[in-house]
């Protein structure tokens, strides 16, 4: 990815979705009703202008972003109002480029040439896994493949892909969310999102769960399993633009019942990464019952200690330390020969017998 935007985000919750897939209120999840959408493109346009002219006519890194419904699915004629605004937008140097969300069964050549046509630079998929029967289970109501095809069809047209998953769904486990990421990189996408599965109010997957029909994903599983898919999508070069819902005071306040959801899941999960890396090392050599010292780079002392500094508890506790201590070091260490790059964010440095 390039260079962060500032985005312009535009929520048209559940707007041309045909199924209702069991973990989705969208309402609930982006707190935006779906007629709210054109009077918030409105005023965030608005919005930009002014800020330009306070500014001198200056040009942020903007992007309008359409989230929360499957863009390619709605009407032709409400695709047109929201992507005519976002071309005069465009042309009016408010924005330098938009986004849009669909659905992979929701493209289509006819699809790719109207959103050329209006300028729209990135096409992200809502693809949750690539197991068939995990989507069955999900009231997908797409198929694998269908996410292959129009991935096909999105980079071929030019567009930057992004794709979604999700980990937690009925009939999934860890290995299969392995598998999907790795399906997922197999496409190519210029970016990913990990959206572990979060139970939210007035769902099926709400009724399947108190029904005993579900299990809860918990905070610790989702932890779990995306401190395997990280470093996955990292040795790819592929970035993971988001881990976890983004909190929200309506999801907070009650909308979410149960599941993986917490304000710094990203930060919990890269910890995790490196915690898991420790113990890899750790476990090298004989260290039991020794103090340790172990050298990270600088900006990833906070994770590498965890919250509440709960790394360096486990890992004391897992190899009986004497004592464990972590510091940041002042210059990059050097790789192992033939390791990847997120090898060097971890040394151990000595033992004292």
């Amino acid at each position: 990815m390039s260079a962060k935007k500032n985005i312009l985000p535009v929520f048209i919750p559940h707007l041309g979705c045909p199924h209702a897939c069991v973990f989705c209120n969208q309402h609930a999840i982006t707190g935006k009703a779906a007629d709210e959408a054109m009077a918030s493109l409105d005023a965030l346009l608005k919005e930009a202008n002014c800020s330009d002219r306070e500014s001198n006519g200056s040009r942020q890194n903007r992007e309008l972003a359409f989230y929360g419904g499957s863009f390619t699915a709605i009407s032709s004629e409400k695709q047109l109002m929201y992507l005519e605004k976002a071309k005069q937008a465009l042309d009016a140097g408010l924005v330098s480029s938009v986004r849009v969300s669909t659905r992979p069964d929701a493209v289509n050549p006819e699809t790719q040439e109207r959103l050329r046509r209006y300028g729209i630079t990135t096409v992200e998929l809502g693809a949750q896994s690539m197991r068939d029967d995990v989507l069955r289970l999900s009231g997908r109501g797409h198929s694998a493949e269908d996410v292959r095809r129009a991935s096909g069809l999105i980079r071929d047209g030019g567009f930057s892909l992004g794709l979604q998953m999700m980990t937690g769904l009925p009939g999934d486990d860890d290995e299969g969310a392995v598998f999907t990421a790795r399906e997922l990189i197999n496409l190519c996408p210029d970016f990913v999102r990990i959206y572990p599965t979060v139970i939210v109010r007035d769902t099926a997957l709400e009724r399947l769960w108190r029904a005993g029909a579900y299990c809860e994903h918990t905070v610790e599983d989702a932890v779990r399993i995306c401190s395997r898919l990280l470093p996955l999508f990292d040795e790819a070069g592929i970035p993971v633009i988001r881990l976890g819902l983004n909190p929200t005071d309506r999801l907070s306040g009650g909308e979410v019942l149960a599941g993986a959801y917490h304000p710094a899941l990203g930060e919990l999960v890269r910890s995790r990464v490196l915690r898991n890396r420790m113990e890899e090392l750790l476990s090298a050599c004989d260290c039991r019952g020794r103090e340790i010292e172990i050298l990270v780079l600088p900006q990833f002392l906070s994770q590498a200690v965890g919250q509440k500094k709960a790394n360096l508890r486990w890992l004391a506790d897992r190899f009986d330390l004497s004592s464990l201590r972590i510091h940041p070091c002042k210059e990059v260490i050097p790789a192992p020969a033939g390791a990847p790059a997120s090898e060097i964010q971890i040394h151990i440095l000595k033992t004292h017998p």
